[in-house]
């Protein structure tokens, strides 16, 4: 049995006769009754009987029919697929760092979507789980951020891993807080502002291989008694928003985001320590053409929020 033979009795079934059903096909009559008699006898069945009315389905021969319709049905869908050019699927998937440039990014990157399908996937995670998503979870891209003195470390790791990196921006952090915070109004914020204030903080490690309380003490000013630490970018404008005792370090945000929850950005001369944010994919991956869009995006936001 082949594929043909499918398509004939499904074709002398529509038509209800052999004769019409060959010059459909554009074949001889009797090639056509030569291949039913042949998909018959390797069934073992009787498709079809002749009678006065043309040739009509057995009851058996109505259930291979069936199956046979449907059988076709799916051959047109791979054959659609495949060969006759539908709109082929696109993936996007990347982990990032919880920053609102690269959301922003993000976003405008999404607006430019063609109407072919697409699946995206947008993870906000530490460092060392955006390389483990490359590895092991088959996402394609990944941003992870460090302290400029850990260069060394990361690079050496990546290379380990066989990751391709690339710098996408160097930056020292931010403080925002809300616009009614006490110390909204001073020009030049010190740490010694801060220790009666409730920081936020990211609940991740920078630095893979050292403990939490290893990073606490070299990424954390140690003047401060109150944190509240947090997964969820979400959580944590909510609780600048609404408590105005709390602050944060962040790199830049964008000006719409801080009008959108009512914060403040200001730069603390204190705080001059330099983080990078550097852009991962395996070796052996070329990057698409959604990669590249987001990319371009990606160095948008850049230019306009980092400076």
């Amino acid at each position: 049995m082949n594929l043909m033979h499918l398509k004939y009795a499904v074709e002398i079934a529509k038509v209800g006769s052999l004769n019409k059903a060959a010059e459909n096909l554009c074949m001889g009559q009797p090639n056509l009754s030569r291949a039913i008699k042949e998909l018959e006898s390797y069934l073992g069945i009787t498709i079809f009987e002749r009678s006065s009315k043309g040739m009509v389905a057995t009851a058996q021969g109505e259930e291979f029919l069936s199956y046979a319709n449907k059988a076709l049905e799916q051959i047109d869908e791979i054959e659609n697929l495949y060969k006759k050019g539908l709109r082929k699927k696109q993936e996007f998937s990347i982990s990032v760092p919880r920053a609102s440039y690269i959301s922003h990014a993000f976003a405008m990157f999404s607006k430019k979507l063609s109407s072919d399908p697409a699946e995206l996937f947008y993870k906000e995670t530490n460092s060392l789980r955006a390389i483990r998503n490359i590895l092991e979870n088959d996402y394609h891209l990944g941003i992870i951020r460090y302290a400029a003195g850990h260069d060394y470390y990361f690079k050496r790791m990546l290379e380990e891993k066989g990751l391709t990196y690339e710098m996408i921006t160097e930056f020292s952090y931010r403080i925002i807080m809300s616009e009614n915070h006490p110390l909204a109004d001073k020009e030049d914020i010190r740490f010694d502002d801060l220790p009666e204030y409730i920081e936020i903080a990211h609940a991740d490690p920078f630095v893979p291989s050292l403990p939490m309380p290893a990073v606490k003490k070299e990424e954390l000013p140690d003047n401060i008694t109150r944190r509240i630490f947090v997964f969820e970018r979400a959580s944590q404008f909510e609780l600048l928003s609404e408590n105005t005792d709390t602050f944060m370090w962040v790199s830049p945000v964008p000006g719409k985001t801080l009008r959108r929850y009512g914060l403040i950005q200001k730069q603390c001369r204190d705080n001059n320590k330099i983080y990078k944010d550097v852009l991962i994919y395996k070796k052996s991956y070329e990057l698409s053409d959604l990669d590249r869009e987001f990319i371009t995006e990606l160095c948008s936001s850049k230019r306009k929020y980092i400076v």
